[in-house]
């Protein structure tokens, strides 16, 4: 029952990145990216007008951040020293870092970014008006493939949100309104995931449970990124939901298209469709398999069946410590300028939301699952029934 990526994942990825810095003739390697900062040192923040820098040399790591990260930041011991601004805009964070990477001698850095980005009404000078500046996407392209303790996590997750899941199918019935059953299902998760893992849960979330689940319904299920309605459901209803659960830092993705009570013809054939799509694109799935090749299964399907005008977007995306991360399971992936020719084909590690939909004018139908490769196959990481019976609310 792992719960929290162990340290020597993050020695892994240190020597890593050392070992890209000694091949340039940077002195440092400089990350602004929140997401990119916590995969390189564990330390984990909400990116706001404030920004922080993480800097890597060959023999030190020290970051910059506004005075109320100072005590939070100074708990992760594999951070060598912190800089500190008071805040934004009365500081200047960006001078503090040009100090941080003099002190560091680092006259030329490699940065994911020229300065921090424009979040919350940030407006910054670059880094390049204190330091030689080239850009890179190390942690990006580090992401892609997990590791199997970071899988670990994942299949986690997985098994929180069935969990939240299940309490979102317990809980819907007729005259219920979507978003308080989705709040009850997700405080009853997570009362259960804290209750059982206890001291060994990682405190990574701020105010909100570790699982969630909810749904939108009716109308707004035609549009795949659609908002909780103000209606209570009503026997008919198209429901798609969403389910994961937080395990130090990593998610995963479990989606279903449910039926309140009654299912028509017209419902049934379209539930069946998107089921089929899906069932296209897990066969697909594999180590070598283009991505775009994955798409285009289903896309060929679709025309079969002369539904292309009913779809919206495409088969899935990769998943970790990130919702979405590339890469895409798109028709155009291949026609990228990767760094590698192997980067346009899937690899063992990469971790998969895999949720081609179908959207009428009024209802949308949508199942995904989380799913890894492997270096024979794949494994399926959610688990949450997929057939129509097991998705009809009988209340």
């Amino acid at each position: 029952m792992p719960t929290e990526l162990p340290d020597a994942e993050y020695r892994s990825r240190l020597r890593e990145i050392r070992g890209k810095l000694a091949n340039t003739d940077a002195d440092a390697a400089v990350w602004f990216a929140a997401t990119s900062i916590h995969y390189v040192s564990g330390f984990e923040h909400v990116q706001t007008e404030r920004p922080v820098c993480l800097a890597v040399t060959d023999e030190r790591i020290e970051i910059v951040v506004p005075r109320l990260e100072v005590e939070r930041v100074e708990e992760v011991d594999r951070i060598d020293a912190v800089h500190h601004y008071f805040d934004y805009p009365q500081g200047r964070p960006i001078e503090t870092v040009a100090e941080m990477l003099d002190g560091l001698g680092a006259e030329k850095v490699l940065a994911d970014s020229d300065g921090a980005p424009g979040v919350m009404g940030y407006e910054g000078p670059a880094l390049s008006a204190f330091v030689d500046v080239e850009t890179q996407s190390w942690v990006s392209r580090m992401r892609w493939e997990k590791t199997d303790a970071e899988i670990d996590l994942i299949r986690e997750s997985a098994k929180w949100g069935n969990l939240a899941h299940r309490y979102l199918a317990e809980y819907t019935e007729p005259g219920a309104h979507p978003a308080t059953v989705s709040q009850r299902a997700s405080t009853e998760a997570s009362r259960a995931m804290l209750d059982t893992l206890g001291d060994q849960f990682v405190e990574n979330v701020r105010g909100d449970g570790p699982a969630h689940a909810g749904y939108i319904s009716a109308h707004e299920t035609a549009l795949p990124h659609g908002h909780t309605p103000n209606k209570r459901l009503e026997r008919g209803d198209v429901l798609i939901t969403g389910a994961s659960a937080n395990v130090d830092g990593y998610g995963s993705e479990l989606e279903r298209t449910m039926f309140v009570g009654e299912v028509s013809d017209e419902q049934e054939h379209y539930f069946e469709l998107m089921l089929e799509a899906q069932d296209i694109a897990i066969d697909a799935l594999g180590p070598g398999v283009p991505l775009s090749h994955v798409d285009e299964q289903v896309w060929e399907f679709y025309e079969e069946q002369g539904i292309t005008d009913l779809a919206q977007h495409h088969v899935g995306h990769n998943i970790g410590l990130g919702g979405h991360e590339p890469p895409y399971i798109d028709q155009g992936w291949g026609g990228y300028d990767h760094v590698d020719d192997t980067d346009s084909e899937m690899q063992p590690g990469q971790v998969y939301t895999i949720e081609p939909g179908i959207y009428t004018d009024d209802e949308g139908y949508r199942h995904s699952d989380t799913i890894a490769i492997t270096e024979s196959g794949v494994e399926w990481l959610t688990y949450y029934p997929r057939d129509l019976d097991s998705n009809v609310i009988t209340a």
